[in-house]
């Protein structure tokens, strides 16, 4: 007997779901069709196996492509993928929508799929009296979005896993995150005996909160454009809940915010201010010695569950890695730490070796769970260690030395295993043994999704690294990268993140590779967001393209998070594409963005960053080289400049200076001046006298705008220890 025809007799002698559903010969033939279909590659995600390790129960989602909903296709639950059919099945049966969202690398995740979706009890309680659907918030950030704004409204928190309860009209009227499996059974009961009870109670609660969810996904009417103290204020918040003993904001749980950092960096510039920079500095050294960063293979994790950055949940996250990379890169560039390029390179490197396609592009995120001896998934467990273990790869003698650096003792920091970090120097060929050993275990799973606009964020990052750092192989990873997501893009419906972050990354592209076609690139996808996403009545952009159906609000992203919301990636995209282009049109349209979210500019401080290149006149650099005499000293000092109210084009005399001069008009008329590598800098056309000598070109780009043009802001306030 084939193996297809094997697994159809297990499918029809078992429900694909659970005891308590009525078998349907034709669904329970279609899954397990395609559950055989993944071949032997495919391993199921439940201990519910047969004999022959195959697994007891098939849901709906063993259709699905994404690996956090494969993860639950064999669970008892008889989970629904997001669509019209769970809703209009909900209506037929006058039965609940229980929604669930969470992502393929997420700990707590794991936890509540081990202790409720994997419970036979659980499971038989929610296919009889619930319709329940599962959502991949990486795949669909506008269903994600909408319902987590629900939960923050009921509980003032947030996260994932994210649990929600619908009406068959999709409003929300219940939600939460983590329930652990004994509350989390008490709680389904909870709900159907109100709903059966008071459903009008429920359909009321449901429509006042959907109410509150819609209101929140549109800001407030357009304001005018803020001014300087617009940007003050965000620093100086920032500076109130600075921790000053172990840098990063607030108290635990720690996320490192890349876009506040960023904007720090831009008040120091903007204002000379010594604690803005310090701010800065000392969360970055305290992240790249803590256990938030991987001391072995580089990258960071997602965030640290103490103050000290040191027990971090161990996913590493795409977006994470690719914007601390830019934040390190920008402090190296202020400061010219070798740590901090260290780091810029260790974080890249890990993802050209972990993290990228065959075809170029980057995966999404690998799991904070990883097999531990006996084949269990354990958090971190791939990444800790313990004295022994050490001494192993190392000997005895070399091992005391390593233990006191990395700090790991007998007790641990995490059931009993050592989390690394830094806290002495460590030789680099230590380090490599102890890498390549590590490599030797299980490891984390990988989230194989090609995200477009976390890959943008990426591809950002390998180019400005790559120019900056005058690493071609960083920029040629970028390259891939980008043909690959854009050959691609048209596939599915995409969201507004992905055409900004991506036309970011193609900006970044061009300045690093001088190859116009990605600044015609960049051009091209805001025309797209022009088309299908820009709001003509208030101004911005919505998160889903126009038409797309079966939400309850059109939400237009205005919270700058862990990653930057795809309004103020647009706004500063824009400027800079006016900049590049000398089209006024594309600056209006950054005001119009930035004057649509005036009232929200508090949680933006990515919007604030493109408010800060809007204040002040950017430099526009140009330099041109002779043909076939390669020039280092000018290109190099371009490389080492701070310069985030900038655009540079650089060109070779003759062909390559006439193609971009097509498309950048700032190239127009340039040329090497006595065949020497000469620079040009202006602000708004008005230009300093060309120059090939480095102290002038170096001076010339040290020119800064103050912040205030009539005053010296007081220094921000110090936070006590």
């Amino acid at each position: 007997m084939t193996l297809i025809a094997l697994l159809l007799v297990a499918a029809l002698e078992q429900n694909p779901a659970a005891p308590g559903l009525d078998p349907s010969p034709a669904l329970v033939q279609k899954l397990a069709a395609a559950l055989a279909a993944k071949g032997h590659a495919f391993r199921p995600h439940t201990r519910h196996l047969d004999g022959r390790g195959r697994p007891l129960f098939t849901n709906r989602l063993i259709l699905e492509t994404s690996p956090y909903l494969l993860q639950h296709a064999n669970n008892p639950v008889s989970w629904y993928a997001w669509g019209d059919e769970p809703f209009a099945r909900a209506a037929r049966e006058h039965k609940l929508v229980l929604l669930s969202v969470g992502y393929s690398t997420c700990h707590w995740c794991h936890v509540m799929e081990r202790e409720s979706f994997e419970d036979l009890e659980v499971a038989r309680y929610l296919n009889q009296n619930f319709i329940a659907i599962k959502v991949d918030r990486e795949e669909r950030p506008d269903v994600d979005g909408i319902y987590m704004a629900a939960v923050e409204a009921l509980t003032g928190g947030g996260g994932w896993p994210m649990t929600a309860a619908l009406t068959t009209e999709r409003q929300p009227f219940f939600g939460g995150t983590y329930f652990p499996r004994d509350r989390f059974l008490d709680l389904l009961q909870q709900l159907r005996r109100v709903y059966e009870k008071d459903p009008g109670r429920v359909a009321a609660v449901a429509k006042d909160l959907t109410r509150a969810v819609q209101e929140n996904a549109q800001p407030t009417r357009a304001g005018n454009l803020a001014g300087p103290d617009a940007i003050r204020e965000a620093a100086e918040r920032l500076a109130r809940s600075y921790d000053a003993v172990h840098g990063g904001f607030g108290g635990a749980p720690k996320f490192p915010t890349p876009v506040t950092l960023e904007l720090l960096l831009r008040y120091h510039r903007r204002t000379g201010d010594a604690q803005a920079l310090k701010m800065v500095v000392h969360t970055l050294e305290s992240m790249a010695a803590g256990g938030i960063y991987d001391q072995l293979g580089g990258g960071f994790h997602r965030y640290s569950t103490d103050a000290q950055w040191l027990k971090p949940h161990f996913e590493k996250m795409l977006y994470d890695n690719a914007q601390l990379a830019v934040v390190y890169l920008e402090a190296w560039q202020i400061t010219g730490r070798a740590d901090f390029s260290r780091v810029v390179r260790e974080t890249l490197d890990f993802v050209l070796r972990e993290m990228t396609d065959a075809r170029g592009g980057f995966w999404s995120a690998s799991d904070a769970d990883s097999p531990g001896p006996n084949g269990q998934e354990i958090e971190g467990y791939s990444f800790t260690w313990t004295p022994r273990e050490i001494e192993a790869v190392l000997g005895e003698r070399r091992a005391a030395a390593a233990l006191a650096a990395y700090g790991v003792t007998a007790d641990g920091d995490l059931d009993g295993r050592g989390i690394l970090r830094r806290v002495g120097d460590v030789p680099e060929e230590v380090r490599k043994q102890l890498l390549a050993a590590r490599s030797r275990r299980a490891p984390p799973a990988i989230d194989r999704k090609i995200i477009p606009s976390w890959n943008g964020l990426m591809i950002s990052a390998l180019a400005r690294a790559g120019f900056a750092l005058g690493e071609p192989r960083y920029t040629a990873a970028a390259v891939r990268a980008a043909e690959d997501v854009l050959a691609h893009l048209d596939e599915k419906d995409r969201f507004l993140d992905d055409y900004t972050a991506l036309a970011q990354g193609m900006i970044d592209l061009d300045e690093a590779t001088h190859d116009p076609r990605w600044l015609t690139k960049a051009i091209a996808l805001h025309r797209i967001l022009d088309a299908r996403f820009h709001d003509s009545a208030g101004g911005g952009y919505f998160l889903t393209p126009e038409g797309k159906q079966g939400l309850l609000a059109r939400e237009k992203p205005a919270y700058d998070g862990v990653m930057p919301a795809g309004n103020s990636i647009a706004a500063l995209n824009l400027l800079r594409l006016s900049e590049l282009t000398g089209d006024a049109q594309l600056r209006k349209r950054a005001e119009e963005v930035m004057a649509a979210f005036a009232s929200r500019l508090p949680a933006m401080p990515a919007m604030l960053a493109a408010l800060d290149w809007w204040l002040e006149q950017p430099l526009e650099v140009v330099l041109v080289l002779p043909q076939k005499r390669p020039c280092t000293e000018l290109l190099d000092l371009l490389r080492r400049a701070y310069l985030p109210n900038a655009v540079r084009a650089v060109a070779s005399e003759g062909p390559d200076l006439e193609k971009q001069a097509r498309i950048v008009p700032l190239l127009e008329g340039r040329r090497a001046e006595r065949a020497k590598a000469t620079a040009y800098v202006c602000r708004r056309n008005v230009c300093d006298l060309p120059t090939s000598d480095p102290s002038t070109f170096a001076s010339q780009l040290a020119k800064t705008e103050p912040l205030y043009r009539d005053r010296s802001p007081a220094p921000l306030p110090h936070a006590k220890q």
